[in-house]
């Protein structure tokens, strides 16, 4: 189960010495909720990836920080930088690719 990210707990999150896949949703999002699912299966099939959640509707201090306009965005980041960004659903298999590029 994806972590779910508070601005409590973003930044400690984030510094991690390995990728981040955060994915910043709403609920009522159609897009979202597809994506949802998908984003499960991507924590426990891709190894050495953290992933994390965030609810735009309830943390819109950190939706604003990064500038979220459209919803679901997912940001990669390493060590507490941004690595890149996708906004809109995204497959399963692109999804993946994108991160392992960022691996290596």
């Amino acid at each position: 189960m994806p972590t779910k990210l508070t601005k409590q707990n973003f930044e400690q999150f984030i510094k991690a010495k390995k990728i981040i896949l955060v994915d910043f949703f709403a609920t009522w999002c159609g897009p979202c909720l597809m994506l949802s699912p998908i984003i499960d299966q991507i924590e426990k099939e891709v190894p050495d990836i953290l992933v994390g959640k965030v609810d735009v509707d309830q943390e819109s201090e950190l939706a604003d920080k990064f500038e979220i306009s459209g919803v679901p965005t997912l940001i990669l980041f390493s060590e507490g930088k941004i690595l890149d960004q996708r906004v809109g659903f995204v497959p399963k298999n692109e999804l993946i690719k994108w991160i392992e590029e960022y691996k290596k």
